[in-house]
């Protein structure tokens, strides 16, 4: 692969194309809101037997959008008072054992951890959203049609009511709450930082879901691939155009100007799932307090040095 294989880092930094946020999109995530705050915070919690000293685990399920059941993990010191939190939220259709390992792990660093099992593709998280159309290759298509049955507007939503059970939680400092994630928990990230005033901090691995128009033209691998496969299936130009309006409500570049708290992002010059280009697009349109991390040789993998960049970040404003 010739490296870089998107733009040139002087490009990509430089690079701020358009918008695409229709005129309602405010009206639209105020009303999305507002049908969640009907839905009544309740969660319940189940003591998990894990090989740890110093942390309790529980097994946690909360009713997200629509009243779905919403599963995951949380892992909470045993030292008495009131502990920072994390929220993570884990890549597309890859959550092995629910991440409940690397759960366990971020809360031995003195960390409240919740990890939100997202719906429909982990464990007993639920996807109770029936669109009113099928011939979807994979969750990027289910509802593509309609803004109102998009599959990600209820896992945008059930990301904020996990940052509320998060900060409803009897051992969490809720003034101390951060969100993190890679991939597709990377966007899920920087979507909920955009959307609710709970996190203090965001950490924004690779993310996806940025400038769909971009990752659409230039991804190299899938699951963006999963939409143009559907554009394959569907040749009537008029799909395509209600398909990237749609699209345009849940593009984080369209949401970027919304986050107020602080974000870290890491991006891999060489990353065939996240282009490069649509990671920056989202990145130059925020107006917080940010710095981005670039990676020349890495792809969408783990990358060592952003470990310990994302543990700086963190403990700096949740810890200080």
């Amino acid at each position: 692969m010739v490296q870089p294989y998107d733009m040139s880092l002087e490009a990509l930094r430089d690079y701020k194309p358009a918008l695409t946020r229709r005129p309602d999109f405010e009206e639209f995530w105020a009303e999305t809101k507002s049908e969640l705050e009907k839905i009544k915070l309740n969660y319940r919690l189940e003591p998990h037997q894990y090989p740890v000293r110093g942390v309790m685990v529980y097994s946690i399920n909360f009713d997200g959008f629509m009243g779905a059941n919403i599963e995951g993990w949380l892992a909470v010191p045993e030292k008495p008072g009131k502990h920072p939190g994390i929220v993570i939220y884990h890549g597309y259709n890859w959550a092995a054992d629910g991440c409940i390992n690397d759960t366990v792990n971020m809360a031995l660093h003195g960390y409240a951890v919740l990890h939100m099992q997202v719906r429909g593709q982990q464990g007993g998280s639920v996807d109770n959203v029936i669109p009113s159309h099928g011939n979807h290759a994979g969750w990027m298509t289910k509802g593509i049609l309609s803004k109102e049955e998009y599959y990600y507007r209820a896992v945008y939503m059930d990301c904020v009511r996990a940052l509320e059970v998060m900060a409803d939680l009897e051992a969490v400092d809720e003034s101390r709450i951060g969100v993190i994630g890679g991939s597709q928990g990377g966007g899920l990230t920087l979507a909920a930082a955009a959307l609710s005033d709970i996190p203090k901090v965001a950490v924004a691995q690779y993310p996806y879901l940025c400038h769909f128009e971009r990752a659409i033209d230039v991804a190299l691998q899938m699951p963006y691939g999963e939409i143009n496969q559907f554009f394959r299936r569907h040749s009537d130009p008029s799909v395509e155009e209600r398909a990237k309006e749609t699209l345009s409500y849940f593009d984080i570049m369209n949401h970027a100007k919304y986050i107020k708290c602080p974000v870290l992002v890491a991006s891999g010059l060489v990353d065939e799932i996240t282009p490069p280009s649509t990671i920056f697009a989202t990145y130059n349109h925020m107006v917080c307090p940010k710095e981005i991390a670039v990676y020349r040789y890495y792809g969408h993998e783990g990358i060592p040095g952003f470990v310990v960049k994302q543990l700086a970040m963190l403990m700096k404003h949740l810890q200080p």
